[in-house]
């Protein structure tokens, strides 16, 4: 099962008993997954269409347990991905009207029915809002295996219904990107706290878990990674002055215009004799040892009396 399946089946034992909290998620569940069907003479019925069994046993509970409307069942295949089986829930023409008041996706007036808003309650209040965004997540939502990165989308099929769930998730002070693929409009997070916010507001705590610990291990990688990379760069900058190094005493050695020193005698020929070896081990094999400080001030001494001599040679 892929990761976002595993988050809506960890959702979907979550149930909402505050009446507010079902109508809200009800209502994203409405507009993300429901179509309205226009029989003519004004008569009309809203369509469910999930291909999940278990979403539509959520969504038939809720339109009972809230609104005493008890839709019909019936099965048909999709010619998509090789035929996937498609849960068709249809609300009776004489419920229809009633659930769409209900959900605010229709209000009626003098003039006409005239469409359409958002339930008060899915915006004034912390639950409900976390229950809409949870409805929206089942039906229209899903999200990347934590060991992949963070992306968390939501997929609407229509402007519309996009800016009622980015209305929700700004009153929850998230503000997600937006695009449009194949007709539909996308909202989407990529930071990982957004991510880890939406999965703590839905409820998914299983799923935030996992999330944060793909977080910490990643993270543990990454300083794995630059510590390495930056222990690598500092062997090949260590190897690179050594070489610099040994190949000016050799320079030097052929053509020497003045004896090297006693003291900088000592420290060209262990350069010469131990290529690999830092400042620090050649302190060490030093009489009398000396600190990496002192083994690269004698360098630096070491360096610039061959340069000078070099130059003095040359002027010659």
């Amino acid at each position: 099962m892929s990761f976002s399946g595993q988050v809506k089946r960890e959702l979907m034992h979550l149930q909402p008993e505050r009446s507010c909290c079902q109508l809200s998620e009800l209502s994203a569940l409405t507009q993300c997954c429901a179509s309205l069907v226009l029989r003519g003479g004004g008569r009309m019925s809203v369509v469910y269409q999930v291909e999940n069994i278990a979403l539509a046993k959520r969504i038939f509970l809720l339109l009972k347990a809230r609104l005493n409307i008890i839709p019909t069942i019936e099965y048909t295949f999709s010619p998509r991905f090789g035929g996937r089986r498609i849960c068709m829930l249809t609300v009776p023409e004489s419920d229809s009207r009633k659930l769409l008041v209900n959900v605010r996706m229709l209000r009626q007036s003098e003039s006409g029915d005239v469409l359409r808003s958002l339930p008060r309650s899915a915006i004034s209040k912390r639950c409900c809002r976390n229950a809409y965004l949870r409805g929206a997540f089942l039906g229209a939502g899903s999200i990347l295996a934590p060991d992949k990165g963070y992306h968390l989308e939501f997929v609407a099929s229509s402007s519309e219904r996009a800016g009622a769930i980015k209305y929700v998730l700004e009153k929850c002070d998230l503000h997600l990107a937006d695009t449009v693929r194949r007709g539909n409009t996308v909202l989407y997070a990529k930071r990982g706290d957004d991510v880890v916010s939406l999965l703590g507001m839905m409820g998914a705590n299983q799923a935030l878990m996992d999330m944060e610990n793909a977080r910490i291990t990643r993270e543990s990688r990454n300083q794995a990674n630059r510590a390495a990379n930056c222990d690598q760069a500092n062997t090949m900058k260590q190897i690179s002055a050594a070489q610099k190094q040994a190949d000016a005493i050799m320079l030097y050695r052929e053509n020497p215009a003045l004896p090297l020193p006693e003291d900088l005698q000592e420290l060209a020929n262990l350069r010469l004799e131990y290529m690999e070896a830092s400042l620090e081990q050649l302190g060490e094999m030093m009489h009398p040892k000396l600190t990496k400080s002192g083994v690269n001030h004698r360098m630096r001494k070491l360096i610039k009396f061959i340069d000078d001599q070099t130059k003095l040679q040359q002027g010659e």
